[in-house]
């Protein structure tokens, strides 16, 4: 579904990717982990065309996306949480899943906002609260509705649980159990190792804008040292 080959992204004239090579096949859950200020951020960008490669391809669903602009790549069917969530704090919770919805890719069972509200029964109970009023955990409910209302073949998670409360995370990856279980292909970014592994199919660690490992969870079991070297665990 979503191939990177050889991704090269600069800030300028400072390159931060460095020969990126990814994929995500269809209805999987694929992580990309590695420390802080490591190339994880810049190569959604990337995907998204907000800091676009400089060389290297980005296929999504077959076809070539480098180079277009971010709301084509968007409206391809590529659904993004962003880091800080990003939700518009003045509207409603309701006015913030319904602002973004559309069903391009003509699903049979397009994602409501009573789907959303089974998903996260807190936000169907603040359906009327304005997005600032919301708790952070609250929040990031909200950019995972917002960003599955607009029914993607991919979701992207940039910092998918980050400053969360233990209780919330735990929330957090029930539904994205509950995602994959329904056939979403996801690519997740996060810090919790036990959870990542629990879910996902494949992982990529960034070390220094390379992928310098790709494995599932059984093989990043097998070698520990793995996560001592590149995530510091």
């Amino acid at each position: 579904m979503l191939t990177l080959s050889g991704v090269e992204t600069f800030y300028g004239r400072s390159q931060v990717l460095f020969g990126v090579d990814l994929a995500v096949d269809a209805g999987e859950v694929v992580t990309l982990m590695g420390r802080n200020g490591m190339g994880k951020t810049t190569t959604v960008r990337s995907i998204l065309g907000l800091t676009p490669p400089r060389r290297g391809s980005v296929t999504f669903d077959g076809r070539e996306v480098a180079g277009l602009p971010p709301h084509r790549i968007g409206r391809l069917g590529i659904g993004l949480v962003p880091e800080g969530r990003q939700i518009f704090p003045t509207l409603t919770v309701r006015e913030n899943l319904v602002a973004t919805a559309a069903n391009r890719a003509g699903s049979g069972h397009p994602w409501s906002l009573d789907a959303i509200y089974d998903l996260f029964p807190r936000l169907g109970e603040r359906h009327s609260q304005f997005g600032r009023s919301l708790s952070g955990g609250e929040q990031q409910m909200l950019a995972i509705g917002r960003a599955m209302m607009t029914n993607p073949k991919l979701l992207v998670l940039d910092e998918a649980t980050e400053g969360l409360a233990p209780l919330i995370r735990e929330e957090i990856w029930n539904v994205i159990e509950r995602l994959k279980a329904a056939g979403q292909s996801i690519l997740v970014i996060d810090k919790n190792l036990s959870a990542l592994k629990r879910i996902a199919d494949r992982h990529f660690i960034m070390e220094k804008g390379v992928v310098v490992w790709a494995g599932d969870s059984a093989a990043l079991d097998a070698d520990p040292d793995v996560a001592h070297r590149y995530l510091g665990v």
